[in-house]
């Protein structure tokens, strides 16, 4: 089960690869500026993390009017995520949980994904301007993809 609504979001620190080099990420340098939308996912180079990155890119302005950053997540390094972004134009910034600390946080690993090990499972939150889950959402499995018109209701509450 993913942390609950109305819990304070556990903060984090995760990388990114940037233009020029690795850049970091933390959580709470949003708050009291934009509310976040975190989607943890399993992992690069798969067809409905594929489609849900992309289908994400293609509604960013959507979170922007709404006053959100995007984030994706999963256990990834930073350079397979590049890679992968690249590969299919994927504009949402993507964070390395490596060592699954954050994955973890929010209790949603997905364990021995197809039986290469514990992965991020498929997962959404929204995080407050006040660092407040205000939606959580762990898919039924990774196949499935959350529920993004009560992730955009919960950002225009």
């Amino acid at each position: 089960m993913p942390i609950a609504v109305g819990s304070k979001a556990p903060d984090f620190t995760l990388k990114t690869k940037a233009a020029d080099g690795l850049k970091d990420v933390t959580l709470s340098a949003a708050f009291g500026q934009s509310q976040t939308v975190l989607l943890f996912f399993p992992a690069a180079f798969t067809g409905v993390c594929t489609q849900e990155m992309c289908d994400q890119t293609n509604g960013l302005g959507d979170y922007e009017k709404l006053g959100a950053k995007v984030y994706g997540i999963s256990v990834d390094t930073p350079f397979a995520q590049e890679a992968w972004a690249k590969a299919n134009k994927i504009g949402v910034t993507l964070l390395s949980d490596l060592n699954k600390t954050v994955t973890k946080a929010y209790d949603v690993v997905f364990p021995n994904l197809a039986g290469i090990g514990d992965t991020s499972a498929r997962a959404a939150f929204v995080i407050g301007q006040d660092g407040i889950v205000k939606y959580a959402e762990q898919t039924p499995t990774p196949k499935d993809l959350p529920n993004f018109a009560a992730i955009k209701a919960a950002l225009a509450k």
